[in-house]
């Protein structure tokens, strides 16, 4: 795409997200939260009249503006049973290709040094947006539904390939394939949900041993902490004289440099364990149901597949949303490999049938 045609879809996008983020700010109670939408959608405004000029500037062709029509809609409609700021900040969530594509340009196109330095405070502007629906996201502990997507990714990928195998063993009878599958769905939930409980669980402790070794280095030799911060900021990269003039700087904040040296995490481990294993065991019915109801598993893995399928294009075009990536390629992705998985693991099975002799 030349830089004229991308140029126009820059325009196209930042208008339809002014008039989108104008709109559903009309539905948001909280004063201060729906002007910092506003004001969002002013600058995104901004940011297409920038674009406006670009093309202007070479006798290019401001294109006509077209809201996306559907997307408001969907967005309105959701906005009546959720949190309006959630939904616009799940969206803005998936558009953060926009940075990348602004910085692409930036490097790519040829510019005057205006429309440069314009472009450099765009993106600054966009990385502004990003941060603050994504504080958003995490505030309103929406944030938990991409664990919540992967958890049962993995549970519906590692069971269906799973119940593939089983399929070629217990050709005619699945309901043992069905059982199998809950049984060892519900190993994998409680497994990773323990494996989550532990993680969160000694970080927290590590945390805690870490505060207690720091409250002795401030009680026994306070510099010793300043250099040791000094060390972390050299080892991530900073330039030695300016680690020393920000340590320097900070002294001897205990509260401060406790906080830039210990890693924080407010996660719940009995929370985060049962979220974590309850969303594996989702994953693992879709893939089981079909067992449950078919005269043989030669009927059942079929509907198995298509289950999973369909369980695994929700993911994908949730996951792709909160990523900014492309919702095609993320499909693809997780289909392909999970019919990859199923499909070598029913090869295995039929292996395993005919090596052993079973017949069932």
């Amino acid at each position: 795409m030349d830089e004229i045609k991308l140029a126009q879809h820059f325009y196209q996008m930042e208008m339809n997200d002014f008039y989108t983020y104008m709109e559903i700010s009309k539905v948001i109670k909280k004063q201060d939260i729906r002007e910092k939408i506003q004001k969002i959608a002013l600058m995104e405004k901004k940011h297409a009249q920038f674009w406006g000029d670009f093309l202007k500037n070479r006798n290019a062709a401001v294109p006509e503006v077209s809201v996306n029509k559907t997307k408001l809609l969907f967005m309105k409609f959701l906005s009546k049973f959720m949190n309006p700021v959630i939904v616009i900040s799940f969206f803005e969530l998936g558009e953060s290709g926009a940075i990348k594509q602004y910085y692409n340009f930036l490097k790519q196109t040829t510019l005057n040094p205006e429309e440069r330095q314009r472009l450099k405070e765009i993106i600054l502007d966009e990385i502004e947006h990003e941060t603050f629906f994504a504080r958003q996201i995490n505030e309103k502990g929406v944030s938990n539904i991409r664990d919540f997507v992967l958890g049962m990714n993995d549970g519906l990928v590692e069971i269906l390939g799973a119940v593939a195998g089983l399929s070629a063993v217990y050709l005619y009878n699945p309901i043992m394939v069905g059982i199998s599958g809950l049984i060892v769905g519900f190993a994998g939930a409680l497994s990773m949900g323990i494996g989550a409980f532990i993680s969160v669980r000694s970080q927290r402790q590590v945390n805690q041993a870490q505060k207690e070794q720091m409250e002795i280095i401030f009680d026994v030799a306070p510099e010793r902490a300043v250099e040791e911060y000094k060390e972390k900021l050299i080892s991530s990269g900073v330039v030695k004289e300016i680690a020393e003039e920000i340590a320097n700087k900070i002294g001897l904040n205990k509260e401060a440099i406790s906080k830039l040296l210990i890693e924080e995490t407010d996660e719940n481990e009995v929370k985060s364990g049962l979220f974590t294993g309850f969303a594996y065991l989702f994953g693992v019915f879709f893939p089981v149901i079909p067992y449950f109801f078919a005269p043989n598993s030669y009927i059942a893995l079929p509907f198995s597949i298509i289950f999973a399928g369909l369980a695994l294009t929700i993911v994908a075009t949730v996951i792709s949303v909160l990523s900014g990536i492309s919702i095609k390629k993320k499909i693809a992705e997780m289909v392909i490999s999970a019919f990859t998985a199923a499909g070598i693991a029913y090869i295995f099975g039929s292996i395993m049938q005919s090596v052993f002799g079973i017949e069932i």
